[in-house]
């Protein structure tokens, strides 16, 4: 059996499952403390089952903690960029770009030394180790807890990267290091942006998973605990620990992996409504489809791995206001059990129309029995367009495609929508984020600049073998890998003949032995 979590602003979602069987769920309100929630959620599942500790073969969480940290600007580290590429790049310094108020969170320290290499992997200047250990010790003495080093085309040639982060650790040991290349892709300024972003959550991770870790010994569980990737997959918390940016978005990953399991649908739209936001994605092979383009995060541009993902201000505790009405933004949250007017409440909220127009049930419908007609209709009318034209917004091709309709707001979302061939409401749909933590797969990439000379298949079949290793080093089982993604992206204009390979593949966790 294994525990699936996912850990929402406004709910902590919780499921046992044993292989493909859901046994039980729990839906609880997240604490502030985050940690008592889940350590609560574990034992109302295994006391509901009447199952013991040592059942568990791994718990998988999801959580947003990471992105509210730079959303709200709190929790984050003294951080530093150290840029390796003089004498060239002085045009654009690091975090130059930053918001503000971001910048002076993460204390906007940055330096430039030399180093750095061409688009072709040529050397732009040599590494001073010297000028390296006096900028570093220069930043340690103004309170820099944690280091971002980035390299002129490092995902080309990462070397200096690694080369320096050793110089750094000799220099002041107790700092943390992030290397760019190991965070984000080809383009100086977004990659420079994550592993930032990424450096100054490093501490905060460290204390979160630890907390995480306590949650479970309270219980006595002893298996391994994983957290969930915004590609839907796993990674060991420990790799969490050192890279939590890749944690941003996972709560809507996990909403639509998990509505790909309990429906079956492998290809379709997602709409993952929630208290306060719905989250519109689509699946590809079963699994998010990927961003083409660098992410926004916190006013950021970015180029760590994210989804492709619309978001928009409607959820069942969004308020509605005036005689038009207008939906939103704001909204109650988790207050709604006791602000909604069917709960009791003075506030109008999108739940209450639904109620009021026949939707669903949810609390005392004879509370919004006297609402205007015509106030409902136009209500009710908004938000189906606003849910049309995201999902529209989602789109690659023309036509007609299906939508799976998950989380506890989904109860807003009609039978029938414009340019949608079938409304998708599965079963446990209430706690699909919490089975997409659950059943979560183990993945392996690689992401590498290889020269044609040994020929297309060959570098096909090298790429693929790393990314096969890659996913069993991370606690893949061998037998159960597949290949999800290969991209091939040729570099012009080199002397010699080169390509970018992309390639992808996952397979379930070795030690669940479940086939999901």
């Amino acid at each position: 059996m294994r525990i699936g979590i996912d850990v929402g602003g406004t709910n902590t979602d919780a499921v046992l499952m044993d292989g493909a069987e859901l046994v039980c769920k729990v839906k609880t309100r997240t604490t502030s403390d985050v940690m008592s929630g889940i350590t609560d959620a574990i034992g109302t599942l295994l006391d509901d089952a009447n199952a013991t500790p040592d059942v568990l073969l791994a718990v998988m969480i999801g959580t947003t903690h990471f992105t509210n940290a730079v959303i709200t600007q709190q929790g984050l580290a003294p951080t530093a960029v150290i840029r390796l590429g003089l004498p060239a790049t002085q045009a654009v310094e690091p975090l130059e770009d930053w918001p503000g108020d971001l910048r002076a969170a993460v204390g906007g320290s940055s330096v430039l030394v030399h180093g750095g290499n061409e688009f072709d992997g040529r050397e732009l200047s040599a590494l001073d180790p010297d000028e390296l250990r006096s900028a570093v010790r220069k930043l340690v003495d103004t309170g820099v807890e944690s280091i971002a080093l980035s390299a002129v085309f490092s995902p080309i040639s990462p070397e200096m990267e690694r080369r320096a982060a050793r110089i750094i650790q000799d220099a002041a040991p107790g700092l943390s290091i992030t290397l760019s290349h190991e965070v984000g892709r080809l383009g100086l300024l977004e990659r420079e942006n994550a592993a930032a972003i990424n450096a100054s959550l490093r501490p905060l991770a460290r204390r979160t998973v630890a907390a995480f870790r306590r949650s479970l010994v309270d219980r006595d569980i002893k298996a391994p605990l994983y957290l969930t990737q915004n590609d839907g997959t796993l990674m060991l918390a420990e790799t969490a620990e050192k890279f939590p940016v890749l944690t941003f978005a996972s709560g809507p990953t996990n909403s639509i992996r998990g509505a790909a399991f309990l429906s079956g649908y492998q290809d379709a739209l997602v709409m993952d409504v929630g208290g306060s936001t719905a989250d519109v994605g689509a699946l590809a092979q079963g699994f998010p489809r990927a961003s083409s383009v660098n992410a926004m995060f916190a006013g950021l541009r970015t180029s760590f791995r994210m989804p492709d993902l619309i978001s928009i201000a409607l959820g069942g505790g969004t308020v509605v206001v005036g005689d038009q009405p207008a939906i939103g933004p704001t909204s109650v949250g988790h207050a709604i059990s006791e602000q909604a007017v069917v709960f009791g409440g003075g506030t109008l909220t999108a739940t209450d129309l639904a109620v009021a127009g026949g939707l669903t049930s949810l609390g005392d419908s004879s509370r919004v029995a006297d609402l205007d007609p015509g106030l409902v209709a136009r209500g009710l009318s908004t938000m189906r367009a606003m849910m049309e034209e995201t999902l529209d917004r989602m789109k690659l091709a023309r036509g007609d495609e299906p939508v799976i309709v998950v989380g506890g707001g989904s109860v807003l979302v009609p039978g029938e929508l414009k340019g949608i061939s079938d409304v998708i409401r599965p079963e446990h749909f209430e706690v699909a984020n919490a089975v997409g933590a659950a059943i979560a797969q183990v993945s392996g990439e690689v992401d590498q600049i290889m020269k044609l000379d040994a020929g297309r298949e060959e570098i096909l079949g090298t790429a693929q073998r790393l990314a096969f290793d890659r996913a069993r080093a991370n606690g893949a089982d061998g037998d159960s890998l597949r290949v999800v993604e290969v991209e091939e992206i040729p570099l012009p204009y080199l002397e010699k003949a080169m390509t970018r390979v992309r390639v992808k593949v996952v397979g379930d966790l070795a030690m669940t032995g479940a086939r999901v």
